[in-house]
């Protein structure tokens, strides 16, 4: 329910300006990681753990992985709300 006499508090992220600046802002960072990639010498086992990015490139390749494997999984171990309390 709603209390007509009172304004529904504010956050800062509710403000889409601040939301579009943390995105830009993250991409911007990780651009300069990637550009810092090129300046330090890397002691790789493999060669291509020296190309550019390459880590970085993994991780997000990772994540993004397991995202699309846990809602698979999710359809296999979901179980219905009242499960606990049959």
């Amino acid at each position: 329910m709603h209390d007509h006499g009172r304004e529904e508090k504010k956050y800062w992220l509710d403000a889409p300006r601040n939301v579009t600046l943390i995105v830009y802002g993250l991409a911007a960072i990780c651009a300069l990681l990637v550009l810092a990639d090129l300046f330090y010498h890397k002691h790789a086992n493999y060669g291509f753990e020296s190309w550019v990015g390459f880590h970085g490139a993994y991780g997000f390749t990772a994540f993004f992985l397991i995202v699309l494997a846990g809602k698979h999984l999710r359809k296999v171990l979901m179980r219905k709300e009242d499960y606990y309390d049959r």
